[in-house]
């Protein structure tokens, strides 16, 4: 199961609309190591100034991994991810993940890393059964 859901977000979901800071709250709890990846990546990329910041270091282990693939495989989680911190997120390689600003003067720079070419050249033995 990718999110720890209570009681009580279930059943405002079975009823129709979620409360989407409630949902943003059971992601950041069911899944801390990509929550804590995320908003570090946010707080830096703001520090910074920078056009976007990002992470090159892979997960400690299987666990933190699968909590990136979740966070960012899931459209729902990761819209929710993008609107509580006011970003736009990428991702490579199962691990690097990247913040950019919602400005568009960003928009260039967003579309050389997730591009096809950024792909390839992210590319490592290592990587190859992450």
């Amino acid at each position: 199961m990718s999110l720890d859901v209570s009681p009580a977000l279930l059943e405002q979901a079975e009823r129709g609309e979620v409360d989407e800071a409630e949902f943003v709250d059971c992601v950041r709890t069911s899944l801390p190591y990509a929550w804590e990846m995320i908003s570090s990546l946010v707080a830096q990329q703001k520090v910074d100034g920078t056009p976007f910041a990002d992470n090159q270091t892979p997960p400690p282990d299987e666990q933190a991994r699968g909590q990136l693939l979740r966070a960012l495989a899931s459209d729902a989680i990761r819209g929710a991810l993008q609107r509580h911190f006011g970003v736009r997120l990428a991702f490579q390689n199962c691990h690097r993940v990247a913040v950019f600003p919602l400005d568009p003067a960003v928009d260039e720079r967003l579309a050389r890393f997730t591009s096809v070419r950024a792909q390839l050249l992210n590319q490592s033995p290592e990587l190859r059964d992450c």
